[in-house]
């Protein structure tokens, strides 16, 4: 697929921005560089008349890409995950395009279900609606099972999406080298890495077996959680282009009148929704990444119920007590602590003053933690945090990213919800939790633990690499003609196997 022709697509690409008065507002926000002004304008102006105008009544950039298609909708998406690389407020307006295309027939679905899963949709459901939602990917459609009349949502794939994306994939790496080439400022973000992660997700979803296995596996990791459910995935029902699980009852987030009138609590709601996803990213490290309220309903019980699992966020241990670290530092308004940790996670190059960084890390807390209660934000605290330490070179993190933007759209919903929240009060109960378990000496003794258990499984070869060693070290002795002390090796060998012995032994208590 890649090859001269993708040129035309970015032409046609740069006359839609152009046509759509999207092109400034994205170089603007991008801060472009004059090469990279120049290129975009010889790939837009020249054949403006050859972009498609799009709805007007949309903003510049959301209007261009709705325009383009699902593949640039999607793109949309994803880049509204990366306000480091496309700007803060073009991250906030590229949020809103979700469920923006039309639904395909229903026929289709039903051929598509049909050929899926390799049985007439009539001896599967005894109702099949028209569709209830519509997104860039697939759409979605309520029915009952024949038999015990059960209710669940069937998502159905786009008919001929796959390859929609892959040949509109190759035109963004094409655009993405581009970037790197003709504003070396913009390689810190790397374009390709972003292209690269946003192929990885679109692959995902375009197989919903893989979204079916996160739902899966969410369902489990968030199984013991109150107020907080996951509907089940039938998997008997379920292939690479249908998914069906159970259908969620409840009340859009969104719906603020709605949940008045069923008698909610919305601070409760508001406390519910920030507490969840900081459990989830911190005690799991498996959150969900996007957490719009489209994507959340309210049960009549009042458990908060997600939906939509084709984003999904992951943190390795190391980098949620880094977190964790970094957001008790900011609540105890403990700078130098802050700044130590960059440090000690290697986040912030070591040839970089400490005493300097930790000045510029209260000049991010102060003004914020000065505002009115009701007024502060992580998201902006983090959105801060990340132009200092850019200043100090420490390069993007994608994971670290994707949580903050995350973060952003959890406090918006929050927000909505009780919009005198105090987000620090709300939060600060996690984040303790989360230390306590995981950095005092209960942490300390797990982690020798899962040490020794390690080490345990190399006991039988441990003598074996004992004696090559010391072989080694006496041909060494004996090449030079002269007996010299054991080797360094030796002793550290000698050790290593004595520290193995000991915690192989404390694993087995």
């Amino acid at each position: 697929m890649r090859g001269p022709h993708n040129i035309w697509r970015l032409i046609r690409t740069g006359a839609t921005f152009e046509k759509t008065g999207a092109m400034e507002v994205v170089l603007e926000q991008m801060e472009a560089p004059r090469s990279l002004r120049v290129a975009a304008r010889i790939l837009g102006w020249p054949f403006k008349w050859l972009g498609y105008s799009g709805d007007p009544t949309l903003p510049p950039v959301t209007r261009a890409l709705t325009a383009l298609g699902p593949s640039y909708i999607k793109l949309g998406q994803i880049l509204s995950t990366r306000p480091d690389f496309v700007g803060s407020d073009l991250a906030l307006q590229l949020r809103v395009l979700q469920d923006k295309l039309p639904p395909f027939p229903t026929a289709q679905a039903r051929e598509m279900v049909e050929r899926d899963l390799g049985m007439p949709v009539d001896a599967i459901f005894s109702e099949f609606s028209e569709p209830v939602a519509a997104a860039s990917i697939a759409q979605v459609h309520q029915a009952r099972l024949v038999g015990d009349a059960r209710k669940v949502a069937v998502k159905v794939l786009r008919p001929g999406i796959a390859r929609a994306f892959a040949r509109d994939i190759d035109a963004f790496y094409l655009a993405a080298r581009m970037i790197e080439l003709l504003s070396p400022s913009a390689r810190r973000l790397r374009p390709m890495d972003v292209i690269a992660h946003f192929d990885a997700t679109v692959q995902q979803e375009l197989d919903l077996r893989t979204e079916a296995a996160a739902a899966g596996e969410f369902a489990a990791t968030t199984a013991r959680d109150d107020g907080f459910t996951v509907p089940q995935v039938d998997w008997n029902l379920s292939g690479r282009a249908v998914m069906t699980m159970e259908w969620a009852e409840g009340i859009q987030m969104a719906d603020i009148d709605a949940i008045d009138a069923a008698g909610h609590d919305r601070v409760v709601l508001a406390d519910r929704v920030l507490q969840v996803f900081l459990r989830h990213a911190l005690r799991d490290g498996y959150f969900h990444a996007d957490m719009h309220q489209g994507n959340l309903k309210v049960a009549p019980s009042g458990d908060i119920i997600a939906l939509d699992f084709g984003i999904m966020g992951r943190l390795d241990e190391y980098t949620r007590r880094v977190y964790a670290e970094i957001l008790m530092g900011f609540i105890r308004k403990d700078y130098r602590r802050v700044a130590e940790v960059h440090f000690e996670a290697g986040y912030v190059p070591a040839d970089r003053d400490i005493d300097q960084f930790a000045q510029a890390l209260r000049a991010v807390g102060e003004p914020i933690f000065g505002m009115d209660a009701s007024r502060i934000s992580m998201g902006r605290l983090l959105a801060y945090l990340f132009e200092v330490t850019e200043r100090f070179g420490m390069e993007t993190r994608t994971e670290l990213i994707l949580l903050q933007r995350t973060m952003v759209v959890v406090e918006g919903v929050a927000r909505t919800l009780n919009p005198h929240m105090n987000i620090w009060q709300a939060a600060g109960p996690e984040v303790e939790r989360y230390i306590r378990e995981n950095l005092g000496p209960r942490a300390f003794a797990r982690d020798l633990a899962k040490t020794a258990r390690v080490l345990a499984r190399f006991g039988p070869h441990l003598p074996r690499a004992v004696e090559d060693a010391l072989r080694l070290s006496d041909r060494t002795r004996g090449d030079s003609g002269r007996t010299a002390p054991r080797h360094p090796v030796q002793w550290m060998i000698a050790g290593g196997l004595v520290v193995g012995v000991a915690w192989a032994l404390v694993s087995t208590l």
